[in-house]
């Protein structure tokens, strides 16, 4: 029970590192407010965890949508002292001069833009816990380039560096601020990604596995990381990268 009396927003909650990430959370003994646009997903992924906790519809772009999604939170759970930044997208995968502005754009609204306002909107509550954990899922892609999406490596590389300056700024209130970074794990994020290349499935995976000296993951293995942040194991750790990618980075 690493996380009683802990109450976390995790976002982008309705399946894969969100859904383990709650589940964990919950069964550390946090109280946890899954939010995501998919409202359906996620209400089942709440009735599934149980009455610790609750599914809210957020859409982490639209700042109007974070305020409310915070404020139904604090009115469920009374208060928040830890937040997961996960939600995230992966994008079109062009190189950088085939991409629309549009296309650009979302990635960064979604993936940067949506850490900004879910943290700038935390913030107040986890001050006025008196400390707290805000943990940023960002990826391997965050720390080496892949020769691929543009726009996600773009975005993931802003999270790092979003983690470690906010560290700096909240410090003093006895925040913790870090980044995760996950190698390929096998969510539907990963699917859509191996399509985008018209790679055959069949010959992706084993070749995204090769890359993982210990092979891929299991969304599991990113939520024991971010139980770790949120909890008082980690209470001197802060703008700090934890990689867990089974060595995809190690070469």
């Amino acid at each position: 029970m690493r996380l009683q009396g802990r109450s976390a927003v995790i976002t982008g909650a309705a399946g894969g590192l969100g859904a383990a990430i709650s589940e964990r959370f919950s069964e550390e003994g946090a109280v946890v407010a899954l939010l995501d646009r998919d409202e359906e997903r996620v209400s089942a992924i709440a009735d599934q965890i149980g009455s610790s906790a609750i599914a809210v519809a957020c859409d982490v772009a639209d700042e109007t949508s974070v305020e409310r999604a915070i404020a139904k939170v604090i009115d469920k759970h009374g208060h928040i002292d830890t937040l997961v930044n996960n939600a995230g997208i992966e994008g079109a995968n062009k190189p950088t001069d085939e991409l629309d502005l549009s296309e650009w754009e979302r990635v960064m609204a979604v993936n940067a833009t949506g850490v900004f306002l879910c943290t700038k909107h935390a913030i107040p509550h986890i001050r006025k816990a008196g400390a707290g954990s805000i943990i940023n899922i960002s990826s391997v892609y965050g720390l080496v380039g892949g020769g691929d999406i543009p726009p996600y490596h773009a975005s993931k590389g802003a999270v790092r560096l979003m983690s470690k300056n906010d560290a700096l700024y909240y410090a003093p209130d006895r925040i913790r601020v870090n980044s995760i970074h996950p190698g390929f794990i096998f969510t539907k994020m990963v699917d859509r990604f191996v399509e985008s290349t018209g790679a055959d499935p069949a010959e992706a995976r084993p070749a995204i596995e090769a890359l993982h000296p210990l092979g891929t993951g299991d969304p599991s293995d990113i939520a024991w990381g971010a139980v770790y942040l949120a909890s008082d194991e980690a209470r001197w750790v802060t703008g700090s990268e934890l990689v867990i990618d089974g060595g995809f980075t190690a070469r």
